[in-house]
């Protein structure tokens, strides 16, 4: 009956069902390999000034954050919006093609599950490190401007505060375990964009919606809350570091590669 009804379609007819077919994991894995293969062939410099980027733009999750809380009752909704302006800082970096620590977790991991070399794996480790170092450089310099200066209304400053503190403080384990959560849904955003297509606004916007308002874990985001506490004195180096940063890049990296790089690459290479 299937053959049947296939001998009945026009050429053009298959290749329109064809075309609206769904895109194979296989197909999804080959487009985020071939990404990672470019993201490893960039220069250290490259991969330092995207990253520097990033780390600067998603301050504008935590502005944003704070300019809509300030406006905001305190009622039990309030976080349902609030957490709509966590998406700003994610929205810049993964629509301005900016380097993001969390997005490389999947991204060059492919390329080295597949080549499984000594070559690969310090391109991987090249890229982690300045990657992340430059996020967290970025991270820095925002967090300075906006406790150090008066880029922000007195009120807006409160309510950053506010929602860093809510952040911070939690416990090394319940930080990493959250850091986990966060990994999983960027490496599952980095997944799903190739084909994305026109949707791809409205899928960073979802998916790091809920990170926010889960309260998860992200290393480069929370940074920029944990470094703002450190820098304005409302909170100390060694917190916004050993009690924040650390455990939410574990978590990261545990969520990233465990339970979205290795699940997915396996799937397809079964």
């Amino acid at each position: 009956m299937a053959e049947t009804s296939q001998q009945e379609l026009t050429e053009d007819q298959q290749k329109e069902a064809e075309q609206r077919s769904s895109v194979t994991v296989h197909v999804v894995h080959e487009a985020v390999r071939r990404e990672g293969e470019e993201e490893l062939k960039r220069s250290s410099s490259a991969l330092a000034w995207s990253g520097l980027a990033a780390g600067l733009s998603m301050g504008f999750s935590a502005i944003a954050e704070g300019l809509i809380r300030s406006r905001l009752p305190d009622a039990p909704w309030r976080p349902l919006l609030t957490t709509m302006g966590y998406s700003a800082g994610f929205l810049l970096v993964v629509l301005g093609r900016q380097q993001l620590f969390t997005e490389n977790t999947l991204t060059p991991m492919l390329p080295l599950f597949s080549n499984r070399d000594g070559a690969t794996l310090r391109n991987v480790a090249r890229l982690w490190v300045v990657v992340l170092a430059a996020n967290m450089v970025g991270a820095l310099v925002i967090a300075w401007v906006l406790a150090a200066t008066g880029a922000l209304p007195p009120e807006v400053k409160r309510a950053l505060s506010d929602i860093a503190r809510e952040s911070s403080g939690l416990g090394f384990g319940v930080v990493l375990l959250r850091g986990v959560f966060a990994g999983w849904l960027i490496a599952m955003l980095v997944w799903m964009l190739p084909f994305a297509e026109g949707a791809r606004f409205f899928v960073v916007l979802g998916m790091t919606w809920l990170i926010g308002l889960g309260g998860f874990s992200h290393v480069v985001a929370g940074a920029v809350e944990a470094l703002y506490l450190a820098v304005s004195g409302a909170g100390t180096w060694e917190g916004a570091i050993l009690g924040y940063i650390v455990p939410a890049l574990i978590g990261n990296i545990l969520g990233g590669v465990t339970l979205v790089a290795v699940i997915n690459h396996a799937q397809v290479v079964s």
